[in-house]
């Protein structure tokens, strides 16, 4: 296995943002880093299950996602549209305490099956870097736990940036909400123009 181009591409994919890292960064920001724990643990299993399924329906998948491909992008560009419009509508902290209901461990693994670049990268990583000189059930399965620990680190990355700056990010929230907005807009747009 070429392990620098697979840690390379490994780490670039988790780290860059995505649902997973701009909506941690939001609930950090939001809620603070102790409150957002269990939606990065939500990631992290939604995650590791996306890469189980990836490593063993990988064949599977290879011939069946260019036939789904199409639905889920639209679904998945109509829902970063959602989160967009949700967080510019967003108020700040002390008026909207019911929105911590999205800052949830099943909200954080649901996320994952509807999430293009996790599904891709899972497919990607694990059709290209692992399937042809991995196939064992405890090669798939520590992979499936690396790809899935990396997803969770990178997610709880961008939970500690939010809440590091959550007094800088508080005072300018709606301008900062408009970014973060217009970052998930840009990504829906991509998935839909690639």
């Amino acid at each position: 296995m070429p392990l620098l181009s697979f840690l390379l591409y490994v780490f670039v994919t988790s780290f860059t943002p995505g649902p997973n890292n701009i909506m941690a960064m939001l609930f950090a920001n939001k809620y603070g880093f102790k409150r957002t724990l269990k939606f990065c643990l939500g990631v992290g299993a939604g995650f590791f299950v996306i890469m189980i399924l990836s490593s063993y329906f990988n064949l599977l998948l290879k011939n069946f996602i260019p036939k789904i491909e199409f639905f889920m992008t639209i679904l998945a560009a109509v829902y970063m549209l959602y989160l967009a419009m949700k967080i510019i509508k967003s108020k700040n902290k002390n008026e909207d305490d019911d929105g911590d209901k999205n800052n949830r461990f099943v909200s954080g693994m649901l996320l994952q099956f509807i999430n293009p670049k996790g599904i891709l990268y899972g497919i990607t990583a694990v059709s290209t870097f692992i399937i042809p000189y991995h196939s064992s059930n405890a090669s798939l399965l520590f992979f499936s736990l690396f790809l899935a620990f990396i997803g969770f680190l990178s997610t709880m990355s961008w939970s500690v940036f939010g809440s590091l700056f959550q007094k800088f990010l508080t005072k300018y929230s709606s301008q900062f909400n408009i970014v973060m907005a217009l970052l998930l807009v840009y990504s829906a747009i991509s998935i839909l123009v690639k």
